[in-house]
């Protein structure tokens, strides 16, 4: 009997994990070590996530794509990550650039875009983040002005994920300076545009083989470029992090299963004071209590991608999902450090890089705390809104 919970999946579902699982255990999980050591993008890794449909999964069949749902994208992701959390972050990275596309564009730019990362197998990425505007994306500074036909756009973005490997950004940027997310529109910029600088690459804790970059921008786009016009783009990025902390939260869980099943192996193979370490209350309960909060993390990531699927608000479950199951993630990775002793922090070790590659989850796609502010203000309206309804019927 596991002692992890298994997701029902659906038929879809399970040939997409399975493919994934392959994949991870033929090629990405044996390259792994090599490519954290040597801070490598896998480009043979990319090339398998195109060649097997993984890459553009998640877009619709109609401009190419593999017409998955998320469920079948998390189970992918979840394989993924246990293996080399270096692919699946390129994997999320793909996804999360073409959805504000998906979401927003007209159907002139998703039949042209969105058929280009299918077909010609042409990278977008999401440029919202800066240095100044993290947590906060309506304090950005990047500004838009009009010019002639288009628009100059000016301003840095930073830790763009495939930043100096994608073909084009998503780029938001302020319109009016001063109005804060009104003015906030979104743009489609090639990468290779003049005026476009993406070379400034991050050296990383973690996720090795993922590139993050600053992109600087003084670029002009003309005005079919134009995304999400001023006052719709903020609320456009943020339906597209609910999404992807939906993707982080199914990553977490499998770098979190990983390292659970790396400590399990060891306690039981591993005799001190004449006991296998899991007959020691000290290890054993820890390891006990793991297997059930891994357990109650894989439910809620599934359960949100199911209601994302079936066309649900995941705002509040999305980002319940992606905080308990990042933060189960960091539990996971510190007991499997602590299980392995001396031998976990060294390298190379399976948990040694977990722990380092795990705690991006807990900083992308939204950081724990802001997902907690995000629950906040979700309960603060719930709650208000049925005080408001008392307060009418009496």
């Amino acid at each position: 009997m596991a002692t992890i919970w298994t997701p029902r999946l659906d038929e879809a579902s399970r040939n997409w994990r399975d493919v994934a699982a392959d994949l991870t255990t033929r090629h990405f999980a044996p390259r792994a070590p090599e490519i954290d050591r040597e801070q490598r993008y896998p480009a043979e890794n990319v090339e398998l996530l195109y060649d097997s449909g993984i890459a553009t999964m998640f877009l619709p069949s109609a401009y190419g794509g593999g017409g998955a749902s998320l469920m079948a994208f998390c189970a992918a992701m979840e394989q993924m990550a246990g293996g080399c959390a270096s692919t699946s972050g390129i994997a999320a990275t793909l996804q999360l650039g073409a959805t504000p596309v998906l979401l927003g564009g007209s159907p002139e730019q998703k039949a042209k875009f969105l058929g280009a990362v299918a077909r010609d197998r042409k990278a977008i990425s999401f440029a919202l983040s800066e240095r100044n505007a993290g947590s906060d994306p309506a304090a950005m500074e990047t500004v838009a002005t009009r010019e002639g036909t288009g628009w100059r756009i000016r301003g840095e973005k930073c830790w763009i994920g495939n930043g100096g490997i994608c073909d084009l950004y998503v780029v938001f940027a302020q319109t009016a300076p001063g109005t804060g997310r009104r003015g906030i529109a979104a743009f489609i910029v090639d990468s290779d545009a003049d005026g476009v600088d993406d070379e400034a690459r991050e050296d990383k804790m973690g996720m090795r083989g993922t590139v993050n970059a600053s992109v600087v921008l003084d670029t002009w786009v003309p005005a079919d470029r134009l995304l999400s016009p001023p006052g719709s783009a903020l609320r456009l990025a943020l339906a597209t992090l609910n999404i992807g902390r939906i993707t982080v939260a199914a990553q977490s869980i499998g770098l979190a299963i990983a390292a659970y099943e790396a400590a399990c192996r060891r306690a039981v193979e591993r005799t001190t004071f004449g006991s296998p370490l899991i007959d020691h209350q000290g290890v054993g309960f820890k390891l006990a209590d793991l297997a059930t909060r891994i357990s109650a993390g894989r439910m809620l990531a599934f359960e949100a991608a199911y209601a994302y699927d079936e066309g649900e608000d995941v705002t509040a479950i999305g980002a319940q999902a992606k905080l308990f199951c990042s933060e189960v993630a960091h539990e996971a990775a510190d007991v499997g450090v602590q299980v392995f002793g001396g031998q976990g922090f060294v390298k190379p070790n399976l948990v040694e890089r977990i722990y380092r590659d795990q705690k991006a989850t807990e900083i992308y796609e939204g950081t724990s705390e802001i997902q907690r502010l995000v629950l906040a203000r979700a309960i603060k309206s719930e709650f208000k809104s049925l005080e408001e309804r008392l307060c009418a019927a009496e």
